[in-house]
């Protein structure tokens, strides 16, 4: 529900590293002043290490008692109880492993560290809070469409209108029913069945489904209906028949809330995936930079046209975005997609296939050492894509989706993934679209990484690559 909060939950996660650093080695040098029995600072000194060990302990500790969760971010208050608790236990953490360690450090050093760092990461809260309030009045507000007209329904309105209007602007309400109160009556845009409309026509992002009990295969069909959209759908916890791939307890101005179409890479995973995607695709466009301009004065060479080639593809939850790519088809590639599409041995379209006209020389060359990827690595950058996940879809393919296959959209696409490492385009496309949505269920860590040191046997192999 607080999605637009995650660049500023990384900011404090990095505030928080940078603060508990700079505290110590502060209080270190300045400890022969304050009062206490006199210690030389080199009689302090400690390694380096240590350092970085204090940042990563308070902000694990910290992670680990929700003081990054979305939702607090915007309220001081909500921070201020749980960043109390996790610096008492960071500091209690840390001073056992000083006197286990480093003896000769002071135990009224680690009094002040405690205290002046506390005071700086409630400083830093207070004033990222204080930005956030003014920022409010500038920020487009998420339309909103509620799904359903019962109590639960109106009381979740009442309850944005008046905690969180200044976010979320709800365009009416939708039910098959006419029973909505007076005072909302003016807000009912139709019955469920134009919800799709009223998405596209509203420019809807969120939709929060509070049917009444006894409708779930309503709302569930709903759910199908709208995942080939652009938008976040919740649902209230009466409906707890319903399952899903991956259910996510929320909440709505404290009204619980189960999150169908949210990201399944949320909290500490989710800062951890995104700052390993930051850092790898960073150094590798700092190395890969002369290779770009070589790569592209081949494709000019070859022909005429865009070195760049910015196909439309569906990210998570439907989103479309530009994907950039080498150029390695003629010109005018996309209009005749329907002339090189072969069909498999059940009657479905493949429309990768290791024959395909189009692709040029210099392109093939490209495909088969998957270098043609290389400018992926700004989608990566711009938080469209990740280094690994599913791969990204063409909008005309996913128009033929079924409604099982949208689940592969549950996490953002990748350069590399499953499918990558386990025969590529030899694959059918049943089998690549099995493997995305195996590993949108698993997603793990863990996984990233093995599927990262598979692709580079898969690259230098070069099979299955056309």
């Amino acid at each position: 529900m607080y999605k637009q909060y995650k660049p500023y939950q990384v900011f404090l996660i990095i505030a928080d590293a940078a603060f508990t650093i700079i505290v110590f080695i502060a209080m270190i040098q300045l400890r022969p002043f304050l009062p206490g029995r006199f210690i030389h600072p080199e009689d302090m000194l400690v390694e380096p290490s240590v350092y970085l060990a204090a940042a990563a302990l308070w902000v694990t500790l910290g992670g680990f008692a929700g003081v990054y969760d979305l939702a607090r971010l915007p309220f001081f208050g909500k921070q201020l109880g749980r960043i109390t608790f996790a610096h008492l236990m960071a500091t209690l953490v840390f001073a056992g492993f000083l006197y286990f360690s480093y003896r000769e450090v002071s135990r009224m050093l680690v009094v002040y560290f405690a205290l002046v760092n506390y005071l700086a990461l409630l400083f830093t809260r207070y004033g990222l809070t204080r930005f956030l309030r003014s920022k409010r009045s500038h920020v487009r507000r998420t339309n909103v469409l509620i799904v359903g007209t019962s109590d639960t329904a109106t009381s979740l309105a009442r309850a944005i209108v008046d905690q969180l209007s200044s976010v979320y602007h709800i365009v009416g309400f939708v039910d098959d029913r006419s029973n909505l109160p007076s005072c909302l009556a003016g807000l009912c845009m139709g019955a469920i069945e134009d919800i799709p409309r009223l998405v596209r026509d509203n420019e809807v992002e969120l939709v929060l489904i509070a049917l009444a009990n006894g409708e779930p295969h309503a709302a569930e069909k709903l759910v199908q209906e709208l995942y080939p959209m652009p938008v976040r759908i919740y649902v209230v916890p009466d409906l707890l028949s319903l399952t899903f791939l991956n259910s996510e307890v929320d909440s709505v101005a404290d009204i619980p809330v189960i999150g169908i179409r949210e990201p399944l890479v949320h909290g500490t995973q989710w800062v951890i995936k995104r700052t390993l995607d930051l850092a790898v695709a960073s150094v590798l466009l700092l190395v890969t930079w002369p290779l770009f301009l070589v790569i592209a004065i081949a494709i000019k060479l070859e022909s005429s046209g865009p070195v760049i080639y910015a196909p439309e593809r569906v990210g998570a939850n439907g989103k479309v975005f530009k994907m950039l790519k080498f150029r390695s088809m003629i010109v005018g590639a996309d209009k005749l997609q329907e002339q090189v599409v072969e069909t498999d041995a059940k009657g479905k379209p493949v429309f990768k296939t290791i024959r395909d006209p189009r692709i040029t020389r210099v392109g093939r060359w490209l495909r088969r050492t998957s270098l043609d990827e290389l400018p992926q690595l700004i989608n990566v950058l711009k938080g469209e894509m990740s280094l690994v996940g599913p791969r990204p879809e063409q909008p005309f393919i996913t128009k033929t989706y079924e409604s099982w296959q949208w689940m592969r959209l549950a996490v953002p696409p990748g350069i590399t993934g499953l499918w990558q490492v386990s025969g590529r385009s030899d694959l059918p496309m049943h089998l690549n679209t099995r493997l995305d949505i195996h590993y949108a269920r698993n997603f793990s860590l863990f996984l990233d990484l093995k599927i990262l040191l598979k692709t580079i046997l898969v690259v230098i192999r070069g099979k299955g690559a056309y």
